[in-house]
């Protein structure tokens, strides 16, 4: 029954106040009613009104009156507070599964100043904002990252209690956000794509040309270096991990094979984001290939970008 009446609800919303990424507060989509604090207070107005008929005391009517004024007053200055606020979506920047994703807005005022103003998510903390008359108040919301794909964070509550915090006037509003998030990376061993030549290291790079090993140098390990350069001489002298570095390294750029890989879907797709940021980092072209879909071999921040939204979105409904 619950259910039926938050699908039902859900729906009237979404007729009532449908999906934009720029919402205006109008009179049809602003709903008020007391707080706490304006029930207690209206209770209070209640036991005075029964306190003045009882002795017929005319300061006590006065009292009462005025009080009642007051509360009337408050509900069109809660209202006001409220009406015509513009709210607009600002854009989001993907994540990656355990961040926080940072949802951009922008609120305008074309006519008078709006003051504390709430805004939050249902299980989040509300952020409060005030914007200056015919200005513009920008803010960041943030909401845990927790499966890769699509975040939609549904809809977003916006609400004024101002100016005694007597009344709340509040509204639901789909600004049609969403954010992509990545798979977390895990360091692992690079998944090179079966069949694979055997004289290839594990960066996926061939030797080729009677010059091409000539020693350059030493340097710092860093994960996904190959373990086969490790210079163990100079881990026993106490040097720390170093690996062995030498010119003219080339030939066949590596192919990340999802197949290659074994453990659960997440697992895999960990793995070869992990390692999508390493060779990209390294400016090294590679190539992907998940069941379904391959990316050809390419380097870049637009083919790095491609792979992580491919590895983001794979098994997912489109």
């Amino acid at each position: 029954m619950r259910q039926q009446l938050k699908q039902r609800w859900s729906r009237w919303l979404a007729r009532r106040i449908p999906p934009a990424a720029s919402v205006r507060l109008t009179q049809r989509r602003i709903f008020i009613m007391p707080t706490r604090v304006g029930l207690a207070f209206a209770l209070a107005l209640l036991l005075m009104l029964l306190t003045a008929i009882n002795y017929q005391n005319s300061l006590a009517y006065a009292l009462t009156f005025l009080l009642t004024s007051l509360f009337i007053v408050a509900i069109l200055h809660t209202y006001r507070n409220l009406a015509g606020l513009v709210l607009k979506a600002a854009g989001a920047r993907a994540v990656f599964v355990g961040e926080q994703g940072q949802f951009h807005l922008r609120l305008e005022s074309s006519a008078r100043a709006h003051q504390a103003i709430a805004l939050g998510w249902p299980s989040q903390p509300c952020q409060t904002q005030d914007v200056p008359a015919q200005g513009v108040s920008e803010c960041e919301l943030s909401l845990p990252a927790l499966r890769r794909g699509w975040l939609r964070p549904g809809r977003l509550r916006v609400e004024s209690r101002f100016p005694l915090g007597l009344l709340v006037a509040w509204s639901w509003v789909d600004l049609d956000q969403a954010l992509l998030v990545y798979p977390q990376p895990r360091e692992g061993e690079l998944p090179l794509a079966a069949g694979a030549d055997d004289e290839l290291d594990e960066q996926g790079m061939r030797a080729h040309g009677q010059g091409s090993e000539d020693f350059q140098g030493l340097k710092r390990y860093q994960p996904g270096d190959s373990k086969r350069r490790l210079h163990w001489k100079a881990y026993s002298r106490g040097q720390g991990l170093l690996v062995k570095d030498f010119a003219a390294l080339g030939g066949r750029e590596p192919w990340l094979d999802f197949e290659a890989l074994a453990g659960d879907v997440e697992l895999r797709l960990s793995l070869l984001c992990h390692w999508v940021l390493q060779l990209s980092e390294r400016q090294q072209p590679f190539a992907l290939r998940l069941p379904g879909q391959v990316l050809a071999p390419a380097s870049g921040e637009q083919h790095r970008d491609a792979c992580l939204r491919a590895l983001a979105l794979f098994g997912t409904p489109a």
